[in-house]
């Protein structure tokens, strides 16, 4: 094998490896056999997966961002709120592990933790399917409980869904 065919092929492997991140991924559709009721959001935090059923056997998916350690939930809540450039305000937990953060991030700010939209979970709004500005972090366990998106991601999936749509969060 001559060296220019062995950097090319280097290259391409290399290049496959870092498309197959889930930062990287695009959100695609694929077959789905489940339980679930066409229109609601699947969020599997051990795959870092989202998926919105279409119907009994397609769903989109979209790589995520989950909690991280001792930050994961499980269970069944709706959105409550859509929000596009939202303000956020840090939660206690993370205002305390991170004193140094302002009381509020304007919406649209870089710093803004919350990216280009956001839909609050219904039960206490502390979580949220939102953006990022860090697109890194998405397909990590990075939040204090949050489903992190890639912001044209969370555009796509907020223009598919409304307040009241149904979601599961599975370990």
């Amino acid at each position: 094998m001559s060296l220019r065919i062995a950097v090319a092929l280097a290259a391409t492997i290399g290049a496959g490896m870092l498309m197959s991140s889930a930062a990287e991924a695009r959100p695609e559709m694929v077959g789905v056999h489940g339980d679930y009721a066409p229109g609601t959001i699947v969020v599997r935090t051990g795959e870092r997966r989202l998926y919105l059923i279409l119907d009994q056997d397609h769903a989109m998916r979209y790589p995520v961002g989950v909690g991280k350690t001792g930050k994961q939930w499980a269970g069944t809540t709706s959105i409550e709120g859509k929000y596009q450039n939202p303000a956020w305000s840090p939660p206690a937990d993370v205002k305390h592990d991170h004193p140094s953060i302002p009381d509020v991030i304007p919406g649209g700010s870089p710093q803004n933790p919350m990216g280009v939209a956001a839909m609050t979970l219904a039960g206490g709004g502390e979580y949220a399917i939102h953006g990022t500005n860090v697109p890194n972090s998405v397909g990590g366990f990075v939040s204090y409980g949050c489903i992190r998106m890639l912001n044209p991601d969370i555009s796509d999936l907020y223009q598919r869904v409304s307040v009241g749509t149904p979601v599961v969060v599975t370990r």
